[in-house]
């Protein structure tokens, strides 16, 4: 993915940047489909940090996928391990439900919304490009794709009891470090300047 204006313009500021945004532990949660892996992938390549996601760590290795949880105390055992005391880092998915550990050590959280049509169609390019026939009618994840799906349309149904607007609203309305709300309708290279310009304490100081 291209990055944008800022990773283009950190030599002219002598690296001052990174070092200004250095320290970051920042979590990028949404909807399914908002782009919340793509801007972690995005902002960790910018500010030479390294990206982890929430479902590497909830779910076992199965195929097909996204069958057996790991269970928490595994989880939370993986990412200390991992990347939770390093000084930086960033991570997608959504931990509202189990993740301890994980918030005393947040500095940021960036917050993406996109409509529901918009996160459906990429939904479908995106696990059309995974799993390719699998998925049509008759295959052996077409059930699998029609539950995901129905699942990940639900996040704006105020009763829904999964990974929901409401939950997330409610979770961010706990958190005591800035919470950043992007429009993840835009390209990804948009979405990832206004992170960093977000991030940035020259922008917002200015």
């Amino acid at each position: 993915m291209r990055v944008g204006r800022y990773r283009r313009h950190l030599p002219d500021r002598n690296g001052s940047l990174i070092a200004e945004l250095s320290g970051r532990r920042i979590h990028i949660l949404g909807a399914s489909g908002s782009g919340t892996s793509s801007l972690a992938r995005g902002l960790a390549g910018a500010l030479g940090s390294q990206m982890f996601d929430c479902d590497d760590f909830y779910w076992l290795p199965t195929d097909p996928p996204f069958q057996d949880k790991r269970p928490i105390d595994e989880r939370e055992a993986l990412m200390q391990a991992l990347f939770l005391p390093r000084a930086d880092w960033v991570l997608s998915g959504s931990f509202t439900s189990w993740g301890r550990l994980i918030k005393p050590r947040l500095t940021h959280v960036i917050f993406l919304s996109v409509p529901a049509g918009m996160r459906l169609a990429r939904l479908r390019r995106r696990e059309r490009r995974r799993y390719g026939a699998r998925i049509d009618p008759g295959g052996d994840l077409a059930a699998q794709y029609r539950t995901f799906l129905d699942w990940a349309m639900s996040y704006d149904d105020r009763g829904f009891t999964g990974r929901s607007r409401h939950v997330h609203e409610s979770w961010l309305a706990e958190q005591e470090v800035p919470v950043i709300r992007l429009d993840a309708s835009l390209q990804p290279a948009q979405v990832l300047d206004q992170a960093i310009a977000a991030l940035d304490p020259a922008t917002a100081e200015a």
